[in-house]
């Protein structure tokens, strides 16, 4: 149900008095409420319709159409990043996690609305149908008053019969609800800042143009994910900027002719830098959030000993995010997100000259492209067998990311959606193989390298061991994944995908 807004000129106390006037209603007590807001910075539980609501002592997740609360749990006022660890085991720690994983919950606005309730009655004096009248205001900021509306199962006739009454009085729907006209009146924006981009293209648009709309578009998510990052809010705020700059760099070096070559080669060096000062930060991050999973690989007996390990990750992960604290916060960043934002900004003025590709249709070359590069992972894939060596998978795995960029970048816009997701769903399942063999051979090394660190704990001597047993754990696993490479990559390289790819992108 939509809420209502009142008549322009029409006061909480003029809206009273119609309310009584026009319906049987039963009035309550004014009161003035303060609720404070959260979600995560993408807006996880905006997009799953829910918010998470804190008022007189309690967080709960509620949905936003309506009143229906999901889950609740007594708690504090939230005056740090909340995480689902920081909550004790319950129906709303549960609803959590899985609507929010490791993400953090964070403060995104607190309205102060003064709210008389009102039960509209039947003849029977039965409650039929429930309103709010609500003069909500944002610290000395007042929006427009509305009446919120929750229907009581049951009774779905009286409540159209409420809102018709409503809006012969001249009540009118409310455009958004309450916690959305409130961000956008606070200069917020509803749904936080997703990492997802969706470019509008079209396919016979200059390349260099299109190209430049979805650089601006990652550079946005850059530029966004960089506070978070630097404040280590979650480990999210990371792995984002990290995909934006991957993304970045996978454009930058298969749509190549659209730039000027000078530029980019330099561009290219400071994106390649960014990608590296911020790797060991996010390694570390994964190894942190993975650790009960890898910790499950051992016998269960030995699975206290690896506490020891732990302690370690968590030591390097805390350096490793100032060092990339440092290298975010530096001029050279600055300059380089600048520079970049400017160069795209005037990227179709450029002359064409050393530009081949700037005025070629973006849908042509993409197409180009993404068939390129397809092919290109065929050749790889056929040419690797059981005994192939590891940076054979590691390759390929690299030019995966790249197809997947492109059809997720520009596919998905310019070609049939049917044809991409289907595509990038059979890559994904490759993907998957690949990442764990290469993960599996970078954990392999990680350990091996923390062994003089951990055998300096006081319990160091039983860690070694247990961290003997998930090396070996590990070096089995990457050998599965080379087992099952076989049969995803041949659902890839199959006819019926080689004719897709010819047949979507000539």
């Amino acid at each position: 149900m939509p809420d209502y807004l009142l008549p322009r000129g029409m006061t909480a106390a003029t809206a009273s008095r119609a309310l009584a006037e026009r319906l049987p209603v039963r009035a309550g007590s004014a009161r003035v409420h303060a609720r404070a807001y959260y979600d995560t910075f993408d807006g996880l539980l905006h997009t799953a319709g829910l918010e998470a609501v804190w008022e007189d002592g309690q967080l709960a997740l509620v949905e936003s159409d309506g009143d229906q609360i999901r889950a609740r749990a007594a708690l504090p006022k939230p005056t740090r990043p909340l995480f689902t660890s920081d909550l004790e085991g319950g129906p709303l720690c549960d609803a959590l996690k899985r609507l929010i994983d490791v993400r953090a919950l964070l403060p995104i606005i607190e309205i102060k609305c003064r709210e008389r309730p009102f039960d509209v009655l039947d003849r029977e004096q039965k409650t039929v149908v429930r309103l709010r009248l609500q003069q909500p205001a944002l610290g000395r900021m007042r929006l427009r008053p509305r009446v919120h509306v929750s229907a009581v199962r049951g009774y779905d006739k009286a409540l159209a019969r409420v809102s018709g009454e409503l809006g012969r009085e001249g009540f009118e729907p409310a455009p958004r609800p309450l916690l959305e006209e409130a961000l956008l009146a606070s200069g917020g924006t509803p749904g936080g800042s997703p990492a997802k981009i969706r470019v509008r293209l079209d396919r016979s648009e200059r390349a260099d143009r299109a190209t430049a709309a979805v650089l601006k578009a990652l550079l946005a998510v850059i530029e966004a994910n960089l506070p978070g990052t630097i404040a280590d809010l979650d480990s999210e705020f990371l792995h984002d900027l990290r995909v934006a700059v991957r993304r970045t760099r996978a454009v930058q070096r298969e749509l190549r002719g659209v730039f000027p070559p000078a530029e980019l080669e330099r561009f290219r060096a400071d994106f390649r830098r960014l990608q590296q000062e911020t790797g060991d930060a996010r390694d570390l991050d994964v190894y942190v959030l993975e650790f009960d999973g890898m910790r499950a690989l051992v016998p269960e007996p030995e699975r206290p000993d690896l506490e020891p390990l732990l302690e370690v990750l968590k030591r390097r992960r805390a350096a490793a995010h100032r060092r990339t604290a440092r290298a975010l916060r530096a001029e050279r960043t600055a300059k380089l997100l600048a520079g970049w934002g400017e160069l795209l900004d005037g990227l179709e003025g450029v002359s064409v000259e050393g530009r081949p590709d700037a005025r070629t249709p973006i849908g042509e070359l993409a197409g180009a492209r993404i068939t390129k590069v397809y092919r290109r992972m065929v050749r790889m894939g056929e040419a690797i067998g059981p005994d192939s060596p590891s940076i054979d998978y590691h390759e390929l795995r690299k030019k995966g990311k790249e197809l997947r960029y492109l059809l997720e970048l520009f596919g998905a816009p310019l070609f049939p959606e049917e044809v991409v997701r289907s595509m990038v769903r059979v890559l994904k399942g490759l993907q998957d193989v690949l990442g764990r063999h290469q993960d599996r051979e970078i954990q392999v090394t990680m350990l091996r390298s923390l062994g003089p660190e951990v055998s300096a704990a006081s319990d160091g001597p039983a860690a070694l061991m247990a961290m003997g047993m998930l090396v070996e754990r590990l070096e089995a696993d990457q050998q599965e994944a080379r087992g099952a490479f076989a049969s995803r990559f041949e659902e890839f390289a199959s006819r019926r995908q080689r004719k897709l790819v010819k047949d979507t992108f000539p």
